[in-house]
């Protein structure tokens, strides 16, 4: 749970600056957990990041068609639901609203949560129609159930290396041979509360597991379409 939390200051300059000696054409901004339903800073982010850029966002299952509308015009694509730290619908709301807004905007639908528990709900996830899993899914316990998923066409998110508790290389090239076009790499800035926070070497260190081909995959293309960028 959040308990209060609140990140130091991290905006869009600090964003930029810290990227540009990156290359980073575009990518996706993804609302945290402490920001709760309150769109107003993931949408300031896009108005200020322009094209190239889209949102995450989380959302309440009583939100209307046409905020959900309002949301994919301002660059929003995806809807995130936080199963580790709360500040999104939980696990009951999972399979309408995922449907309700892939069908509404062809948003894809992102989760948060520890590969452990992903066993328990791995039927329903894949009955649902576009999911991605955050951060590797953060425990090697659950590592089979992500492979598995990735097999299946679920998508995994290669970011917060300092998050997760084993080998990333060993683990970013078991999922790209499970499925090439599951791998997409971010870098998880700001970092909040991440026991290591991204570094520029995360990036060499996925070049080095899956090779240029590999690495242009996780690096963009597969990013690029899934989110439509």
């Amino acid at each position: 749970a959040n308990n209060g939390y609140l990140p130091d200051p991290f905006g869009v300059g600090d964003y930029l600056a810290t990227v540009q000696p990156l290359g980073v054409q575009g990518g996706a901004v993804v609302s945290g957990s402490f920001q709760g339903f309150d769109q107003g800073y993931l949408l300031q982010a896009l108005r200020l990041l322009g094209p190239g850029f889209v949102g995450v966002t989380q959302l309440p299952a009583s939100v209307t068609d046409t905020e959900l509308d309002t949301l994919n015009a301002a660059g929003v694509r995806a809807l995130r639901f936080n199963l580790k730290r709360g500040g999104s619908e939980q696990l009951d709301q999972l399979e309408a609203l995922a449907v309700r807004v892939r069908e509404r905007a062809g948003w894809h639908s992102e989760l948060y949560i520890d590969s452990r528990e992903l066993a328990e709900i791995e039927t329903r996830l894949l009955k649902l129609p576009a999911i991605s899993i955050d951060h590797l899914g953060l425990s090697a316990e659950g590592l089979p159930v992500v492979l598995r998923l990735a097999e299946r066409g679920v998508r995994v998110k290669a970011c917060g290396f300092g998050r997760v508790d084993f080998p990333v290389r060993e683990a970013l090239r078991d999922i790209h041979a499970a499925n090439p076009n599951a791998l997409m790499f971010g870098t998880d800035l700001p970092s909040t509360r991440a026991p290591r926070p991204f570094q520029p070497d995360d990036i060499e260190l996925l070049i080095d597991a899956l090779g240029e081909g590999g690495a242009r995959q996780a690096l963009w293309d597969n990013a690029a379409e899934f989110y439509r960028l």
